[in-house]
C-alpha cells in the first residue's frame, strides 16, 4: 500500500539574512488536525478561533496571506519514493478538497478566492468567474486574424441564446441533448472532433458517439454533410461556425444549413430556458449525473497554486486544436475560468504566431515540442519580432528533447519553459515542471493526488532510479471506462485501479534531490505526428525537417488502424506500420508492405505511389505515409502472430541512416553545382613549346 506523507517547510532568514526553506514538520497526510494546528501556529493564528478541523474562512484567509512563505511537498512511500513537489498549496488541495467557506452571502467555496467545488458553471454565470473581479478580466477569446475580441458578457449571452435556439430548432429539452457550453446549458454532452478527420473517420465517430447535431465551418462543410447523410443526421442539423473572411471560401451552402450567428439572432425572440429545479429530497431518489471521479472539476484543485499565486490576468496563445484534451483543459477551461484572454489562430504558422505574440503582448504560449523545435531553428526570423512579453511557455503531448529544451532556454532566458505529461484517460495531466527545480528533458514531478509505480516486463515493481519501466498511475481523475468497449477498459485499468500508461519511464534525481519523470519511449504503439497544413511529399532518399512545414500540431496514429486499412488494397498481402523520427514532426508513419502474388511483377515505384495515394485519398493528412513505404518479403511475427515491431524499428534506424547519408552526398553535389553556376570560370589554353613566350 502506498502511503502519502506531507512535508511542510517555511521560508525564514538564516544567520546571513538570506531566506531559505526550513523544514517545519512531516506527518501522515490524513493527520489533518496536527497539520492544521502547526500551520495555523506558524502563521500566528489563534487556534481557538478555528473549528477543530480548521475548516473556516479564517483558515483560508490566513493561508492566502502567508502562501508565499509556507510550502508543501508530498512524499509517496512505497516501491519508489516519488516525491510530489508542488510549492504552495498542496496541503490545501490534499486535505481540503471538500472544504466550503460561506461568507458575505457568497456561494460555498467562493469566499476569499477559494476555488469552488464541483464543475465550473460558466455557462450559467452563477458562480464567481475565477478569482479576479470582472473589471480586471481579459476578453476570453480574441480572433488572431481579425482582432475582434469577445467579452465575458458577450460569451455568456451567446451561450444562453444559442442554447435557446438549439432547444427550439432541434426539439431538445433539458436532459435530452448534445454539443459545447450551449449544450451543457441544456445538460447535454459535447464531443470536440479533430478538423483533420476524413469523411470516413467522421462517419465512424458519429456512429460510435451517437451525435445528434454537428457544428462545422465552410471549408469542412462538404465532408461533414456527407458524414451526416451516411448516419441519417438531416442537413438542417448541421450548423455553420462563422469564419473570418480571410479563412472562408466560396462554398455553396444549402438553404437548410443555418449559421450559429443566425441561431443566436433567432433566439432573441425566444423564451429563456428555465433552470433545472428539483424538489426537496429528489436528489436522494434520482441520479442527476454520474461523477466517476473528480475528473476535470478536480483539476481546479490540482492547479490551485496557478490560480491563486498569479496576481494578474494575462493573454495567452491558442494555436493548438481545441479538440485536444491538453488544450481543452488549459485554454478552454483553466484560462477562461481564471479570467485570462486567449488569442485564437487557426493553426501554427510561424510568421502568424510571432506576429500575434508581438501584436497582443502575449505572456503565455501553449505549445507542443515540434513547435518549439521550429522556433529554435528559425532564430533569424524570431529575432525580427519583439517577444519580450512572453514569460511562460508550456509544452505537452510528447516529450521535449533535452537539447531542444536547453537551446530554447538560451534563446529566451527570461521565459519559464514548463513541461507537462499526461493522458486523456487521466483527465489530462499527471506531471508538471517544478519551477524551483527544473531539469532539461524532464517532464516534471508528479502532481498532488497522483500515485505512481514503475513496472518491468515481468510485472515486478522497479525500485531503482535510471531504470526504465512502464508507468502505472492511480489518481482520482482516471476515467470511468472507454465508451462501449469493456475489453479495452480491462486492458487499460487493473482491478485495483492502476492505469497502465503504456509509456516507458525513468525516474531521475535532480541535483536538489527531487524525483523527476523522464519519458523514454512509448510502449504503446501510437505514433505521435506533427501535422502540416502544406505537406511536401518526401523523397525515398531522406526523411528531413523539410517533410513538413513549420505549421505543426500533435496528433496520434494507431498502427493497427493503418495496417488494417492497407490490407484492404489488392496489392498488399501483409503490412506493418511503425514510427520513424522527424526533427519537426516528432514521428512519421513508415509502412513495411508485403506484396501479394498478383503484384509481384509490378514496378515497385508504381506500387509505392499507388499505396501512398490510397492512404492520401481516404485518411487524414497526418496519417499519410510521409515516413516512407518499404517493400519487404515478410513481416517478422511472434508465434502468436503479433508483429515484432522492435525488429522493424531497428531496420528503420538503419534505413534512416542510409537515407540521410545519401541525402548528404546529394546535397554536396547540389551545392557544388550551384557554386559552379555562380562562379565565372576562365579557361586557359596552354601553348606548345614551339610558340613564343611573351
Amino acid at each position: 500500500m502506498v502511503q502519502a506523507l506531507l512535508r511542510i517547510e517555511t521560508l525564514s532568514p538564516d544567520a546571513k539574512g538570506q531566506h531559505r526553506w526550513t523544514p517545519l514538520m512531516e506527518a501522515a497526510r490524513d493527520d489533518r488536525v496536527n497539520i492544521v494546528r502547526t500551520l495555523l501556529s506558524s502563521a500566528n493564528v489563534n487556534i481557538s478561533n478555528t473549528h477543530k478541523n480548521g475548516k473556516t474562512a479564517l483558515w483560508h484567509a490566513e493561508m492566502r496571506k502567508h502562501q508565499n512563505i509556507i510550502r508543501f511537498s508530498s512524499t509517496m512511500t512505497g516501491p519508489l519514493p516519488l516525491r510530489l513537489i508542488q510549492p504552495g498549496g498542496a496541503c490545501r488541495r490534499a486535505l481540503y478538497r471538500n472544504t466550503h467557506a460561506l461568507e458575505d452571502g457568497h456561494e460555498k467555496g467562493a469566499a476569499n478566492g477559494v476555488t469552488p467545488r464541483g464543475p465550473v458553471a460558466i455557462a450559467g454565470g452563477q458562480r464567481p468567474y475565477g478569482r479576479h473581479p470582472k473589471a480586471d478580466l481579459k476578453p476570453p477569446f480574441t480572433c488572431g486574424i481579425t482582432g475582434k475580441a469577445y467579452s465575458l458578457a458577450e460569451v455568456l449571452e451567446q451561450i444562453e441564446l444559442l442554447a435557446r435556439a438549439l432547444a427550439s430548432d432541434l426539439g431538445w429539452q433539458i436532459n435530452t441533448l448534445t454539443d459545447s457550453w450551449a449544450t451543457h446549458r441544456l445538460s447535454g454532452v459535447s464531443c470536440p472532433t479533430s478538423s483533420s478527420c476524413s469523411q470516413l473517420e467522421l462517419t465512424n465517430l458519429i456512429k460510435a458517439v451517437n451525435y445528434k447535431a454537428l457544428f462545422t465551418c465552410t471549408p469542412l462543410l462538404d465532408q461533414t454533410l456527407d458524414a451526416a447523410a451516411a448516419v441519417g443526421i438531416p442537413s438542417r442539423h448541421v450548423y455553420l461556425l462563422d469564419l473570418p473572411p480571410q479563412l472562408d471560401r466560396d462554398t455553396p451552402v444549402l438553404l437548410s444549413t443555418k449559421s450559429v450567428d443566425r441561431l443566436i439572432k433567432e433566439a432573441h425572440s425566444m423564451t429563456p430556458i428555465p433552470l433545472l429545479r428539483w424538489s426537496k429530497g429528489q436528489g436522494a431518489r434520482q441520479e442527476a449525473f454520474i461523477c466517476a471521479s473528480s475528473g476535470t472539476s478536480g483539476l481546479l484543485f490540482a492547479t490551485y497554486d496557478g490560480i491563486s499565486n498569479r496576481r494578474e490576468t494575462e493573454m495567452g496563445l491558442g494555436v493548438l486544436p481545441l479538440s485536444h484534451g491538453y488544450v481543452l483543459y488549459t485554454i478552454s477551461f483553466v484560462s477562461v475560468y481564471r479570467g485570462d484572454g486567449v488569442v485564437i489562430l487557426q493553426s501554427f504558422d510561424l510568421f502568424q504566431t510571432l506576429e500575434a505574440v508581438e501584436k497582443y503582448s502575449l505572456r503565455r504560449l501553449w505549445l507542443i515540442p515540434s513547435m518549439i523545435t521550429a522556433i529554435t531553428k528559425a532564430i533569424s526570423l524570431v529575432n525580427r519580432y519583439d517577444l519580450s512579453s512572453v514569460r511562460t511557455v508550456v509544452t505537452a503531448a510528447s516529450p521535449l528533447k533535452q537539447e531542444t529544451s536547453a537551446l530554447f532556454s538560451q534563446l529566451f532566458p527570461n521565459c519559464s519553459l514548463i513541461q507537462a505529461y499526461g493522458l486523456t484517460e487521466v483527465s489530462v495531466m499527471l506531471t508538471l515542471t517544478d519551477m524551483d527545480d527544473m531539469m532539461h528533458g524532464s517532464s516534471g514531478c508528479l502532481l498532488p493526488a497522483v500515485e505512481a509505480r514503475l513496472v518491468d516486463r515481468g510485472g515486478s515493481d522497479i525500485h531503482e532510479y535510471h531504470r526504465a519501466g512502464e508507468l502505472w498511475v492511480r489518481t482520482p481523475g482516471i476515467m470511468l471506462d472507454y465508451l462501449n468497449n469493456e475489453e479495452a477498459t480491462r486492458e487499460m485499468i487493473t482491478k485495483d485501479g492502476w492505469l497502465r500508461t503504456g509509456d516507458l519511464v525513468e525516474i531521475r534525481l535532480s541535483p536538489k534531490g527531487n524525483e523527476h519523470v523522464f519519458i523514454v519511449d512509448g510502449i504503446k504503439e501510437l505514433i505521435k505526428v506533427g501535422v502540416s497544413r502544406r505537406p511536401e511529399r518526401p523523397t525515398r532518399t531522406r526523411i528531413t525537417h523539410k517533410t513538413f512545414s513549420n505549421s505543426t500540431q500533435g496528433m496520434q496514429v494507431a498502427p493497427a488502424e493503418m495496417e488494417s486499412f492497407h490490407m484492404l488494397h489488392a496489392v498488399v498481402a501483409d503490412a506493418a506500420v511503425i514510427p520513424v523520427p522527424s526533427e519537426t514532426a516528432g514521428e512519421l508513419p513508415l509502412a513495411y508492405i508485403v506484396m501479394s502474388p498478383l503484384a509481384k511483377h509490378q514496378d515497385e515505384s508504381a506500387v509505392r505511389e499507388e499505396l501512398y495515394n490510397h492512404v492520401k485519398e481516404a485518411l487524414s493528412q497526418y496519417k499519410h505515409l510521409d515516413g516512407g513505404i518499404e517493400l519487404t518479403d515478410s513481416v517478422p511475427k511472434t508465434i502468436s502472430g503479433k508483429t515484432k515491431r522492435a525488429i522493424l524499428k531497428e531496420r528503420a534506424k538503419t534505413l534512416v541512416r542510409e537515407r540521410n547519408a545519401l541525402a548528404e552526398v546529394a546535397s554536396g553535389w547540389r551545392e557544388m553545382a550551384e557554386y559552379e553556376e555562380s562562379t565565372m570560370i576562365q579557361v586557359l589554353d596552354f601553348d606548345s613549346d614551339s610558340d613564343k613566350d611573351y
